[in-house]
């Protein structure tokens, strides 16, 4: 078949058998569901204090699983194209999420930052979906200013604009992490596409002294940039959560305590459902089961970015720009939250990528791996994927 196939009418597309690849759903699907049994463990009795009932988190969790596999199998129907033309709208759409969440009465507050827009019975946060809006337009822009980019600094400094205008937004909610997760994507997509080192030299020092800055100029980010250094110095302030956390992985020891068996979830441990999930998980997993979840994570990347080189390869470069800012952006948050629970990194806010407690974040990533076997099949239909079976018959005349 040839590229034109992948233009026909929707009705046409439904006759053309779907190529799914085995290997990103078998490790999606491994992340999801272990996710969600993770999250059971580590949210049962903050659930039952709260609410009184035990499973009130992952029966949530799932209801968004359900929703994000149904908007992410909608996806797999939806021609590349489709999305490389709505570029600009996506751009207009994730400054409207960024704008409307501070506008009073349509943001909602929690623990003193303003990042969620109320819908009903759902509160989504509008910086998981603009990230993902805000890669697909980066995607399209370097597809369509890739020779500017390479060889004039105007070609770099178009996109930082828009990334600082939604850096400013953020920080206005506050969402310190977000910034720089969206920050660090941008430049892995940049420098796949081809930009100049001493634009990236200029732009990363700028960033780094920005960042710097704002951490001095805010006490609680001051605190937090401090506080993991030495967690010990103030274990029952400052340092407690961290304090925890390093506590619930020292319990884990080798092999763990067993599944529902940790102690640090029994409201010693602040967050344990969301940005300390991975805490509970090696306490009761040990080192040998966070090894196996850093894997399973590294098999994630591994399969994104095959799939971005193969559709490089054969010139497709709007998929192959947006599978790098997808794995970047699923590689980086998991490297981060990782890296803060153990004391790494300072404190950051981010979820473990399908695993923690947050509905916009597991709808969004599902909606973008949907994305990613969309574009598995086009490469698929149009023979530029290895067909296995045909090698098989092959092999056998």
């Amino acid at each position: 078949m040839t590229a034109a196939n992948t233009t026909m009418p929707f009705p046409v597309r439904l006759r053309i058998p779907v190529r799914i690849d085995p290997v990103l759903l078998g490790i999606t699907l491994t992340l999801l569901l272990g996710g969600l049994v993770i999250l059971a463990s580590a949210s049962i009795a903050t659930a039952d204090n709260a609410t009184g009932d035990p499973f009130y988190y992952v029966s949530r969790q799932s209801v968004a699983a359900l929703l994000g596999v149904v908007a992410g199998f909608v996806c797999l129907f939806v021609p590349m194209h489709f999305w490389r033309n709505i570029g600009p709208l996506a751009l207009l759409f994730a400054f409207g999420l960024l704008v409307a969440v501070l506008v009073p009465g349509a943001g909602y507050t929690a623990n003193g930052s303003t990042r969620w827009i109320r819908l009903g019975v759902f509160n989504m946060q509008a910086s998981e979906a603009a990230r993902l809006c805000l890669i697909i337009y980066m995607a399209g822009y370097l597809v369509r200013h890739n020779q500017t980019l390479r060889e004039q600094f105007s070609g770099f400094v178009k996109p930082m604009i828009v990334l600082f205008i939604a850096c400013c937004l953020l920080l206005a909610e506050p969402d310190f992490g977000a910034a720089i997760v969206l920050i660090a994507i941008a430049f892995a997509m940049m420098f796949v596409a081809g930009a100049r080192f001493r634009d990236f030299f200029v732009f990363a020092g700028l960033a780094i002294a920005g960042a710097a800055t704002l951490a001095l100029t805010r006490q609680y980010r001051l605190e937090r940039l401090t506080g993991f250094l030495d967690p010990w110095a103030d274990p029952y302030d400052k340092g407690f959560q961290l304090t925890q956390s390093l506590i619930a992985i020292g319990r884990g020891e080798w092999f763990g305590v067993g599944l529902g068996d940790s102690v640090q979830k029994l409201f010693y441990l602040p967050d344990a459902h969301t940005d300390f999930v991975f805490a509970v998980f090696a306490e009761e997993f040990g080192l040998l089961g966070a090894l196996v979840l850093i894997a399973i994570f590294a098999a994630l990347l591994w399969r994104i970015f095959q799939l971005a080189m193969r559709a490089a390869n054969v010139e497709r470069f709007f998929e192959a720009y947006f599978a790098v800012g997808i794995g970047a952006w699923l590689g980086l948050q998991a490297i981060i939250n990782i890296g803060v629970n153990m004391g790494m990194l300072p404190t950051k806010g981010l979820t473990l990528p399908l695993i923690s407690y947050g509905r916009s974040s597991l709808i969004v990533a599902l909606v973008s791996i949907g994305i990613l076997f969309r574009i598995h099949h086009e490469l698929a239909v149009e023979g530029n994927l290895p067909n296995r079976r045909r090698k098989k018959r092959g092999s056998r005349r």
